[in-house]
C-alpha cells in the first residue's frame, strides 16, 4: 500500500478554488466584485509566476470573513461545492484515484487553499484526509488569520513530515500528483512524481527529469 498525494487546484479539478470562492464572495455581496476580482487576478498571476507570497494571499481572501461562523460559512460553501466545483472536476482524476483505491493505496489530498475550501471539495471526490491551510477562529468566528505552517511551497513539505509521523507512514513508494511549478519541492521528494496539465516551468522540468506527464480532462 503506497501513499498517494494530490495537489487540489488545478490537478483535481479545473480552476483554483480559492479564486472561484472569491467570486462566489461577490455574488453573495460579501466584497465588491469588480474590485476585489482584479486584486484576486494580480495576485494569482504572480502564484502562477512562482513569486506569491501566500501570507499576503490568505489575508486578502480572508477578511470577507472575519467575523463569520464556521458554520455560517460552511453551510454557503457546501451548496457552491455542488453547484460550480462538482462540474469541474476532471473526469481522469476520479478515475485515477479510483485505480489507486482498487491498489490498496492511501490517498491524500495537499493544498495551498483553506480546509474550509478543501476539505469539502476533497469530500465530495471522496476523499477524507487533506492537509490544507488552517483557518484561525477567535471567540467562534473566522479571525482573518491563518494557523501555523501554510501547505505551500517547501510548507507542503514540512506539514506532510509532520502528518507522516503522526500517522506512522513513509513516503517510501509515494506518487505525488500536481500542476505547478510551485510544487517541485514536494515532486522532488517522491518516489513516483506525476506532472497534470503542467504549467511551462513544471513541464520542462518535468521533460528533462524524465516524469510522466498527464494531460487530464
Amino acid at each position: 500500500m503506497a501513499l498517494v498525494i494530490f495537489d487540489l487546484d488545478d490537478t483535481l479539478i479545473h480552476g483554483d478554488c480559492a479564486t472561484l470562492w472569491s467570486e462566489q464572495m461577490g455574488r453573495l455581496g460579501w466584497v465588491d466584485r469588480e474590485s476585489f476580482m482584479g486584486k484576486n487576478h494580480e495576485l494569482m498571476s504572480a502564484y502562477s509566476r512562482g513569486e506569491l507570497a501566500m501570507e499576503e494571499f490568505m489575508d486578502f481572501s480572508l477578511e470577507p470573513m472575519i467575523g463569520r461562523t464556521p458554520e455560517e460559512v460552511a453551510h454557503l460553501v457546501e451548496p457552491w461545492v455542488e453547484d460550480v466545483i462538482e462540474p469541474l472536476i476532471y473526469s481522469d482524476a476520479t478515475k485515477t484515484i479510483a485505480r489507486h483505491r482498487q491498489n490498496g493505496d492511501r490517498i491524500l489530498v495537499i493544498s495551498a487553499s483553506g480546509t474550509h475550501l478543501v476539505t469539502p471539495i476533497a469530500a465530495r471526490i471522496g476523499i477524507d484526509e487533506v492537509l490544507g491551510i488552517e483557518l484561525d477562529v477567535a471567540h467562534g468566528v473566522y479571525s482573518g488569520k491563518t494557523v501555523g505552517v501554510l501547505t505551500y511551497r517547501e510548507g507542503k513539505i514540512t506539514r506532510l513530515m509532520q502528518w507522516l509521523e503522526q500517522e506512522g507512514e513513509s513516503l517510501e513508494g509515494a506518487y505525488f500528483y500536481s500542476d505547478s511549478r510551485n510544487d517541485l519541492p514536494l515532486l522532488s521528494k517522491v518516489d513516483f512524481p506525476q506532472v497534470v496539465n503542467p504549467d511551462p516551468v513544471l513541464r520542462a522540468h518535468a521533460e528533462q527529469a524524465g516524469w510522466p506527464i498527464h494531460q487530464w480532462t
